[in-house]
């Protein structure tokens, strides 16, 4: 041990001086910015959807006039010419002497050929010349120009004084919890004040806090339970289910306050407008209840930049008690840590703790034979998803009548290929239930007729029915299955899909997973929370069905986001729908011009001023006339013309197939916003945060 305390390193046998330990890695990022009650106190407005609320200043809606420099240049030069000729003029009295009237009369004819008499004069022709340079600089509007030249601009931005926020120790301090002391709780607002004040509450759990004293306004029966809990845990009190307080990392930027995640910002240019132009970009449950289609190629970020922000935001919601997630995609996908989920389902993975539930949680075999038909014949064409739901009825209904369950994926296999044995033994189960009997009678009628879809069904289960799935999808309870009935809780679930070496099976997966998303979000008895589907790649699981589904999610209190690669993994019949259904519509950049297409239809035309400029040529009937055009036509190398410029309104589309293919540079994306309530923002060019 040296002296200082610190350990000696010594070399081993070889004379090698062995490195020394690296410090453990902390469990956190450190913390930065302001203090929670800091972020409380900064005011936030919005002046339309998806705008960063967060210390927002709305800008002026139209763009001020800005005259061009040159024309500023040569007015200002007009105007000093002007005004030293005029005081030219003044001094050596061409006009007359009557601007030294005011001279003669207050000074004393005792002050002639004096000093004083020198002083005053100079003093008087000092005001003239301030009077004759504030009017020709008014005229020549001077000081415009020098802000130009020193400032770069001529017209500050027209803005709106920025809102201030509460002080600090106010009564409306929302860090004292003024909603607490009013209703005389506060021995229980002074704990809270002093856990945000001591560094033990973070915004997580300010969010979590009040949401639990929302519903106790609702139900005031729960104000003691409320109080109680707050006097013994703190910053600690109502906690998620998981005891998590906070995620582990966070890869964006959030406003729990708002529910916002910021995006990106929006371009200073032309094509977008200019009350948006320059501001923060952020999404919320308010534009994600309506729905996301994200479409860019590989590369572009849509997993970096828009599923995991997203994801993100909504798992922090879920800890305050305001949402539930379900994100899916192939294993692997940079969807964020295990530690930031509850329910992690790795499916065909046999260290996976959890499992999926093949039914979604329905008890009714008609409801399940729905959901399992859209899955797995709902992209198959001329298959009539009708008739194989009933098929699936036909073996589902009795089965469960039998055993109390509905059949693992080798029992339905066999069920689906008629095997004598299986249907044998099924049929000896249900002595005495007519009903049952009845139905798999009909199905071992309709079994291997003629459009029987039972075929189809028995193909697609045997993507399920291999041995890297063995021991998944089980239904004898002996599992740990997740049910998307779970959405009635604040739950965050990733579920990894075998895209690698089982595509085919990967792809009927997510397209059973947002079957069961759509059943289950509207069939939930409790919809205060907010339920949300990221689907980080939906190429080839979108059918008919589904898309109607999204469209009524809004109503719901839910929403899903979707990505894809091209709108060619999305049927041609259900592209047009499929941007009908869902309100926000986002191109990353490199999209084909096909796929431009389709946006551009999308999102219309709007009316725009043109301005065409005509030059026609001058030709003169006077000989002087002409030798001085000969002679500008030598100097200049240009004939004499004239510009008739015509302005009109025109309607053009706001964005074309072509410039969403190659005038969106890198990092960026072209969005356009719907929330809930029907508000619209017109596609904006975004730069996505991170984007280098």
């Amino acid at each position: 041990m040296d002296t200082d305390g610190t350990r000696e390193t010594r070399p081993d046998r070889t004379g090698h001086i062995p490195r020394p330990a690296a410090p453990p890695k902390p469990s956190h990022a450190p913390t930065s910015g302001p203090t929670l009650g800091d972020w409380l106190r900064v005011p936030r407005s919005s002046d339309g959807p998806g705008v960063w609320t967060y210390g927002h200043v709305p800008r002026a809606a139209e763009e001020p006039e800005e005259t061009p420099t040159r024309q500023l240049v040569s007015g200002a030069l007009i105007s000093l010419l002007a005004g030293l000729l005029l005081w030219s003029l003044l001094v050596n009295m061409y006009l007359g002497g009557f601007w030294l009237w005011p001279l003669y009369m207050f000074t004393p004819d005792s002050w002639a050929h004096t000093t004083a008499a020198v002083v005053a004069s100079y003093v008087w022709y000092g005001i003239v010349i301030g009077v004759l340079v504030f009017g020709f600089g008014r005229l020549g509007r001077w000081p415009e120009l020098l802000r130009r030249l020193l400032r770069s601009r001529a017209v500050r931005p027209l803005q709106t004084a920025a809102p201030t926020g509460p002080e600090a120790g106010s009564e409306d301090d929302p860090a004292r919890w003024p909603e607490l002391r009013g209703v005389g709780l506060g021995e229980v607002a002074d704990r809270l004040e002093g856990e945000a004040g001591g560094g033990r509450m973070n915004d997580v759990d300010y969010t979590r806090i009040r949401r639990a004293w929302d519903s106790v306004r609702v139900d005031p029966s729960r104000m003691r339970a409320f109080a109680d809990s707050v006097r013994d845990k703190g910053a600690g009190a109502c906690v998620h289910p998981s005891g998590a307080r906070d995620l582990p990392v966070r890869a964006a930027r959030h406003d729990l306050l708002a529910r916002q995640v910021l995006l990106g910002t929006v371009a200073d240019g032309v094509r977008n407008p200019y009350a948006r132009r320059g501001t923060s970009l952020a999404l919320d449950p308010d534009v994600l209840g309506t729905s996301l289609l994200a479409v860019g190629p590989s590369g572009t970020g849509k997993t970096r930049q828009l599923v995991r922000p997203v994801v993100e935001s909504l798992a922090l919601q879920a800890l305050a008690g305001q949402a539930a997630v379900v994100a899916v995609g192939a294993a692997g996908a940079q969807l964020g840590p295990d530690a930031a989920y509850d329910v992690v389902v790795r499916i065909g993975d046999p260290a996976s703790v959890y499992d999926l539930d093949l039914y979604g949680g329905a008890t009714d075999p008609d409801e399940a034979a729905t959901l399992l038909a859209e899955a797995f014949v709902g992209d198959v064409p001329g298959t009539d998803v009708r008739r194989a739901a009933t098929a699936l009825a036909q073996l589902l209904g009795p089965f469960r009548a039998a055993h109390g369950r509905f059949p693992a994926v080798p029992e339905l296999r066999e069920l689906l290929d008629g095997l004598p044995a299986a249907l044998d033994a099924l049929r000896r189960e249900l002595d005495g239930q007519p009903a049952m009997l009845r139905e798999l009678d009909a199905r071992t009628r309709q079994h291997g007729a003629h459009g029987d879809p039972g075929a189809a069904l028995a193909d697609r289960v045997a993507l399920l029915d291999r041995p890297a799935f063995a021991g998944f999808f089980d239904t004898t309870g002996q599992g740990r299955p997740f049910s998307l009935r779970a959405l009635e809780h604040p739950i965050r679930v990733r579920v990894d899909l075998p895209e690698r070496g089982h595509a085919d099976a990967s792809r009927m997966l997510a397209r059973l997973l947002l079957a069961q998303f759509n059943a289950a979000a509207a069939a939930r008895a409790d919809r205060s929370l907010f339920a949300f589907l990221a689907l980080d790649d939906a190429s080839h699981t979108l059918t008919s069905q589904t898309v109607r589904g999204v469209q009524r999610l809004r109503s719901a209190h839910a929403g899903v986001l979707l990505t894809l690669r091209t709108l060619d993994d999305v049927p041609e019949e259900l592209r047009t729908p499929l941007l009908g259904a869902v309100g926000c519509r986002m191109a990353f950049s490199g999209v084909t011009t096909w796929d431009g297409k389709r946006f551009a239809e999308a999102w219309g035309t709007e009316w725009v001023e043109t301005r065409d400029v005509t030059h026609r040529t001058v030709f003169a009937d006077q000989p002087l006339t002409r030798a001085i055009h000969a002679f500008r036509k030598l100097v200049t190398g240009k004939a004499v013309t004239t510009d008739a410029v015509t302005v009109r309104q025109v309607e053009r589309e706001r964005w074309s197939a072509s410039d969403l293919a190659h005038a969106v540079p890198p990092g960026h994306a072209v969005l356009s916003l719907t929330s809930v309530r029907g508000e619209r923002a017109a596609p904006l060019l975004v730069r996505l945060a991170g984007s280098a």
